[in-house]
C-alpha cells in the first residue's frame, strides 16, 4: 500500500507516525502570539500600501494638469486659470449687446 503522498515504500499504518500533537498550552499562546503579531505587521503595511497608493494617484493627477497647462502655454493656448480669469472679467453677452447698440 502507498503512503499519504503516493510513496510506496511508507505505510499508513507505519507505527513511527504519531497522530497526535504533544504541544503544550504555552506552546500554543505562543504561536497564537507570534501569528496575532504577524497580523497586526501586516495590517500595518496594508495600510501604509493604501496611503502611498492614494498618494500617487494625486501625483498622477497632479503631473497630468501640469502638462496639459505647459502645452497650452507652448501652444499659445490660454490655461483653464486664465480663462476663468478672462470669464469672471467679461461682461454677460446681453450687456456687450447693449454696448455696441449705444
Amino acid at each position: 500500500m502507498s503512503g499519504p503522498n503516493g510513496d510506496p515504500t511508507i505505510s499508513i499504518d507505519d507505527p513511527g507516525i504519531e497522530e497526535e500533537d504533544d504541544f503544550s498550552e504555552e506552546e500554543y499562546a505562543s504561536v497564537n502570539s507570534m501569528l496575532d503579531q504577524i497580523n497586526n505587521c501586516l495590517d500595518d503595511l496594508e495600510d501604509r500600501n493604501d496611503s502611498l497608493n492614494g498618494k500617487l494617484h494625486e501625483l498622477l493627477e497632479s503631473n497630468r494638469q501640469a502638462r496639459v497647462e505647459f502645452r497650452a502655454q507652448l501652444a499659445g493656448a490660454p490655461t483653464k486659470d486664465q480663462d476663468e480669469e478672462e470669464d469672471s472679467s467679461l461682461s454677460s453677452p446681453k450687456e456687450q449687446d447693449e454696448d455696441i447698440e449705444k
